[in-house]
């Protein structure tokens, strides 16, 4: 398996060539909210992306849909994308920031979350699953999504993994609504001691949040006055990347060097498999598949204007600390790529987070499931 990514890396000649993933540079790296040296921490940044759970094209998997497709290449980027996202956030709630892994990791919480991923019907996250609830959305089997489609579809996934104990909010109109998240991520729980007065057999947990922004930021190119933007995005301790890429492309876009945005690119097709426990040479082969060695860069005004930047707020002090950075650096740059406020804005109406999505039959009739908003990528710009 490592032989098939190190393949990239051969001249015409076929001797070995030094990836290109990292510039030897004097300016920070970033990736997913760490800073990095790209001169002294360039074996330590290689491990980090490394560890990055990676979704590509797979082939040979159970048909999905009325056609029965077997494959997701050419539709399922955005799809894909979507997943990597998740996988990082899962790992950070349920491992840590500075997980590593190794072609040797055989820990049962990592095994449990890369089985979500897997092409199978009853995986939480499969391709089937996101493909299938995606009709939810207005988008057939096979249908390219943009970034709001995918963020709307994972929302609803997650409401049916209980395991995964993560909340997803969608931010709509460019703003973040405090009140809203406040809403979803606060539980209160009664501990059900009647010795103790009320406010001490009450006690309120903060659920994980996975905070999703979509954004269009320039008509067919992105304006430049929001590169420092999504800088800051990518610097953020919370951050867990950004949804994106290049015209017609979708791209996990994970962090940043100078004026350019590192990513992980799932356009490359695999086949289907299992790691289940990965105790046969098959299944560390499978999970190895799951695992990328060098990341890509691009330009950030080469990227597509269509993106969804996402935070992982693991506490309630995350969260904060998140909204003290937008309001202190992101809401005074001269255009801001989004707005924190505390309520809703009057004319947005009641807010939808307690929709009642349990009269859908998990895993089988997704297409019964009503719109949670009335958005969609009409705005954006299919990639």
């Amino acid at each position: 398996m490592d032989a098939m990514f190190d393949i990239y890396y051969l001249s015409s000649d076929g001797t070995t060539v030094e990836p290109d993933d990292i510039p030897k540079t004097k300016e920070n790296v970033w990736v997913l909210g760490k800073k990095y040296s790209a001169i002294q921490d360039l074996d330590r940044i290689r491990r980090d992306i490394s560890s990055i759970i990676w979704c590509t094209y797979r082939k040979g998997f159970v048909p999905i849909g009325d056609e029965g497709l077997t494959s997701d290449k050419g539709w399922g980027c955005m799809l894909r994308c979507g997943q990597m996202v998740l996988g990082v956030a899962l790992v950070r709630v349920h491992l840590c920031a500075d997980w590593v892994w190794s072609p040797e990791t055989r820990d049962p919480t990592y095994l449990k979350i890369i089985q979500r991923f897997e092409e199978r019907k009853q995986a939480p996250y499969s391709i089937h699953q996101v493909a299938l609830m995606g009709a939810s959305e207005g988008k057939d089997v096979g249908q390219w999504f943009g970034p709001n489609t995918i963020a709307q579809v994972l929302k609803k996934l997650v409401v049916y993994d209980k395991w995964s104990s993560l909340v997803i909010h969608v931010a709509l109109d460019n703003t973040v609504v405090k009140e809203d998240i406040l809403q979803q991520c606060i539980v209160t729980n009664d501990r059900g001691d009647s010795s103790k007065s009320s406010e001490c057999s009450t006690v309120s947990d903060w659920m994980p949040l996975l905070l999703i922004v979509p954004l269009r930021l320039g008509l067919s190119e992105i304006n430049p006055i929001y590169v420092n933007g999504l800088k800051i995005c990518f610097q953020s301790p919370q951050s867990v990347g950004v949804i994106g890429g290049k015209p017609n492309q979708a791209l996990y876009l994970v962090g940043c060097v100078g004026d350019e945005v590192l990513y992980l690119d799932p356009h490359t097709t695999q086949r289907s498999g299992l790691v289940e426990n990965k105790s046969t040479d098959e299944q560390k082969e499978m999970d190895c598949s799951y695992h990328c060695k060098y990341a890509s860069r691009i330009p950030i005004l080469a990227m597509d204007p269509s993106v969804a930047v996402c935070f992982l707020c693991r506490t309630r002090s995350d969260f904060d600390e998140l909204c003290v950075i937008i309001e202190e650096s992101l809401m005074r740059e001269s255009q801001p790529l989004f707005e924190l406020c505390e309520t809703r804005p009057p004319h947005w109406g009641p807010s939808n987070a307690d929709i009642d999505l349990q009269n859908t039959t998990l895993f089988t009739e997704f297409e019964d499931v009503d719109r949670q908003f009335d958005d969609s990528d009409d705005e954006f710009e299919i990639i």
